[in-house]
């Protein structure tokens, strides 16, 4: 891009932040907010409440505030000095407002921080500013002493929000009754607040952000690393207990390696780097970041991420790890070009989750440090096009409006005080030279809200102990502490296309565009070659195939829980029509599990133990059959269990008598699942429980699956069929040692006790004990599908076969499935959850003359399970009853928490 377009593009920022402020000082000011569809201000109270969103106004001239120092960046130095003026005349802060410490804290605390700072800096150069005395300082800290009750807890974990003229508690504050907040909102404080402790040398307000820091670096999951999105704030217990990398944690972690930058003290850096090494392992999928479960890393939280993780990618610039800030960078811009806007969700195939855009400017941040980073100047095109949908689409006579619907274009009366102090800025920078800005930026660090603070406040006023408490308890792998930052001339020297080989895999992700593939097979057979690897003809045990997936860039990770993971890297195939050819192969091993996944995508199932001394108190979360009736559909099946002889059920029964007329126990291995139901079946068996032959699996810790067929035609299986893991079947094996006769349900969900026991002579308070049940026992109709998501919203698993001889794998014929698997596992694949609009069409075709549809595309895992020794020993002990149930009744409120629909 020639310098002039660069200048021309700069202008055009500069006229568009003009468009912007000029209209909220217009036709807002001095309220907190332009509404710039209706062209007033946003005043608390006198517009219909938002909810939580309100939260941020404190009738403090919010915007104004805000794009303090974006007026100096963008080189408006006179109106910089009238805005100052504005604020010390008109300003109140001790307004009897309600408002979140977290907000007040970036936008108002950082902004007057950021304002003193370049007022400072401005008076320093001779030529603006002269009469400026602190005052934006006194007024910072002002605000801060406002804030400080908000910390008298006994974790010191601040309170959420704070009455700004009673404080907390008091009955005319109107507040101090909550007892969570978000790991951001605790974790987002130490760099204002350390910031006006050294700019003023009153150290309690570091201290007090430092002792928050600390108790969240104490609660962490220790086994992951990892932290979730809502705590406690007097107990510290966990109340959410998913993590990621955007709402509601995203700026804690940027705040970690930031507080490391400005106030030179080590243990902020350990602690960001143990984060940054489990975020990596378990959310980071690339290109995408989804969240996880703390306890158990390994289970994805959702099939969903929001607009706020795309400020990663600039925090990963930061950190010096280029290479998957640029892959994730990519994915997120390719969204932006479907859809013109990221929308405040979307799921892992790239639709719209939730439709708004608030004009928020995390894309933009890291936008402008991957060109910081690598000076391609492909960057600067990503900016352009920014420029261009914020003008084509948002822009309105009074401002710029916050899409409402991305799908639609339609607008909210809203424009946000972070558009101006964020987005301008980012942008402009972007575009600008060195020469075009009046002072050094690189003086400076960025907060969360793009409030600029000065480097030289590492040694001043230091007065806080920096005694190290992060290594006192962690064991810490010194190979991920990386103590300086990469030098960008020795990442790009001999190849200045790194990032666009980075990219390049990446650009038709979300796009509908076939990428040369037919080229490619038509090539192939022309010249003589082999055509690529089909993901139909792919076998986890034929060397070949495991060479050409190396080649495709595609490697096998194998799992803590025994699953195989497929993930591909296109730098790390041997060319790009390799990279390509994998990327091709990851879509058909996609559309392979989501074609089974449509036909047959059944929720899981229950296994309730209702003999005595259980009476239905116990109930087994067990996995579906793809053959056999449909348990929603047909009566539940009652009776009594039996073991079968052989156990594994893979031949003639012996022992037909014991399993007449009751539910037979078969294990796992050595055969198709259909051919253990026909053995039970033809023994005049109701019923079947396949249980796994891998010791210790349990359904908390893997995902559930469904037992397919054998490629056969399956109609003559007549009897219900349903799978447990190991931990769920001893529970059963246990109760047949311990009193001899058990008797089960097979449902579809669990079954009221009081109609279980029916004409039963039970004690009363067996039957009332348990309400929680009885609420479950009638959904709505129209609820069915969300109550089975709420049993488990794990993804599930289809286990394709259940052998271990390859002669028996090679009957499994049927073209969905993944054909013939090694003799010690069964091939299955995971696949993540499908949009729940069923009236969505997902066409997706066959590269034979056809193009894939890459709108699908997602980062997803081809599976395979280990099959175990089948002579495993039941002798093992297992958890008391009442431990099991409250395990799982963990799971559920974690389970359900994640389906609501709030960031």
């Amino acid at each position: 891009m020639s310098r002039e377009e660069k200048q021309k593009l700069g202008n055009q920022v500069l006229e568009m932040f003009d468009h912007a402020y000029g209209n909220y000082m217009e036709h807002a000011y001095p309220a907190d907010e332009l509404m710039p569809l209706t062209c007033r201000g946003r005043v608390r109270g006198q517009e219909p409440s938002r909810g939580d969103v309100d939260d941020a106004l404190g009738k403090f001239s919010l915007t104004l505030i805000d794009s303090l120092d974006t007026l100096v960046v963008l080189n408006k130095t006179k109106e910089f000095e009238d805005a100052v003026r504005k604020v010390l005349r008109d300003v109140n802060l001790d307004n009897d407002v309600v408002v979140s410490v977290f907000e007040t804290n970036i936008r108002v605390l950082g902004g007057l921080l950021g304002g003193h700072s370049l007022a400072i800096m401005l008076k320093e150069k001779g030529e603006y500013m002269q009469w400026y005395n602190d005052e934006l300082l006194q007024m910072a800290k002002q605000l801060g002493y406002k804030l400080l009750p908000a910390f008298n807890t006994t974790s010191g974990l601040p309170y959420p929000r704070i009455n700004l003229k009673f404080g907390i508690r008091k009955p005319e504050a109107r507040t101090g009754t909550e007892t969570d907040t978000c790991t951001a909102c605790a974790g987002t404080l130490i760099l204002e607040f350390a910031a006006l402790s050294r700019f003023t040398g009153a150290t309690i307000f570091e201290e007090y952000a430092r002792k928050a820091l600390d108790f969240l670096w104490e609660k962490r999951q220790r086994s992951s690393n990892l932290v979730g999105v809502t705590i406690n704030i007097h107990t510290g217990d966990w109340v959410r207990k998913d993590s990621g990398v955007g709402a509601g944690i995203d700026s804690y972690y940027e705040y970690l390696l930031k507080a490391y930058v400005l106030l030179g003290d080590d243990s902020f850096l350990e602690r960001f780097n143990t984060h940054y090494d489990a975020i990596m392992r378990y959310i980071s999928q690339p290109p995408l970041l989804l969240d996880v479960h703390i306890h158990k890393p390994m289970l994805n939280a959702r099939t969903w991420m929001d607009a706020l993780l795309a400020f990663f990618p600039g925090l990963q610039v930061l950190k010096g790890d280029i290479r998957p800030a640029i892959e994730t960078h990519e994915m997120l811009y390719q969204v932006i070009k479907k859809h013109n806007f990221l929308p405040e969700a979307f799921t892992t195939d790239f639709r719209v989750h939730w439709a708004q855009h608030p004009l928020r400017p995390e894309f933009a941040e890291s936008t402008y440090f991957l060109y910081k980073a690598t000076g391609d100047p492909y960057y600067l095109e990503v900016g352009k096009t920014l420029i261009e949908n914020l003008n084509k689409y948002a822009r309105v006579p009074c401002g710029f409006a916050a899409m409402k619907d991305v799908r639609t274009g339609s607008h909210e009366d809203r424009m946000d005080s972070f558009f101006l102090a964020e987005m301008f800025k980012y942008l402009y920078l972007l575009f600008a030279d060195k020469e075009d800005i009046i002072f050094d930026i690189e003086d400076y660090i960025f907060t969360t809200e793009a409030h600029l603070l000065p480097l030289w406040l590492s040694t001043t006023n230091q007065r806080v102990s920096k005694k190290n408490t992060t290594s006192e308890y962690t064991e810490l792998d010194d190979s991920n502490f990386d103590w300086t930052c990469p030098n960008t001339q020795i990442l790009f020297p001999n190849d200045p296309l790194y990032a666009q080989s980075i990219r390049e895999p990446l650009k038709n992700v979300v796009d509908k565009s076939c990428p040369r593939g037919i080229i490619r097979v038509e090539e192939s057979l022309r010249s003589g070659a082999k055509p690529p690897l089909r993901a139909r003809d792919f076998m986890a045990t034929n060397p070949e195939h495991l060479e050409i997936l190396k080649k495709m860039g595609v490697s096998l990770i194998h799992l803590k829980d025994g699953r195989v993971q497929l993930v591909q890297h296109a730098i790390q195939a041997a060319s790009s029509i390799d990279a390509e050819d994998g990327l091709r192969f990851m879509q058909e091993m996609i559309e392979l599990s989501s074609q089974q996944q449509k036909e047959q995508q059944l929720p899981p199932r229950a296994v309730q133990i209702v003999s005595h001394p259980f009476f239905g108190r116990v109930v087994l979360t067990a996995g579906p059959a793809q053959f056999g009736p449909d348990l929603s559909k047909h009566k539940e099946t009652r009776g009594f269990v039996a073991s079968s002889k052989p156990y594994n059920g893979c031949s003639e029964l012996t022992n037909p008598e014991a399993v007449m007329g009751k539910i037979a126990l078969i294990q796992r291995g050595q055969c198709m699942f259909a051919e253990k139901a026909r053995n039970i079946q033809n023994a005049g068996a109701i019923g079947g429980i396949v249980i796994d032959d891998n010791e210790g699996s349990s359904s908390d810790t893997a995902p559930l699956f469904q037992m397919a067929g054998d490629g056969k035609d399956t109609d003559d299986i007549k009897i219900p069929m349903l799978f447990l893991f190991s931990k769920e079947g001893s529970i059963i094996l246990d109760a047949i040692r311990e009193y001899e006769e058990v008797e089960v349900l097979l449902s579809d969900r669990a079954k009221d006790r009081a109609a279980i026991l029916k004409g039963k002579m039970i004690p009363s308070y067996i039957i009332n004990s348990n309400p929680e049940m009885e609420n479950e026992e009638q959904p709505s109709s129209e609820n069915d599908s969300q109550s089975a998501e709420q049993v488990s919203s794990r993804s599930q698993e289809i286990d394709l076969v259940d052998q271990e001889s390859p002669e028996e794998s090679s009957v499994n014929s049927q073209p969905e499935s993944l054909s013939p698997v090694d003799t010690d596992s069964a091939a299955s694949v995971s696949s993540s959850e499908q949009d729940s609009n069923p009236t969505e069409n997902h066409e997706t075709t066959s590269l034979d003359g056809e193009c894939i549809d890459l709108d699908n595309q997602l980062q997803e895992q081809s599976e395979t399970e280990e099959d175990s020794n089948p002579n495993v020993s039941w002798g093992k002990k297992v958890q008391p009853i009442d431990s099991i149930l409250a395990d799982w009744n963990e799971d559920i409120e974690a389970f359900e928490m994640m389906d609501k629909d709030e960031l």
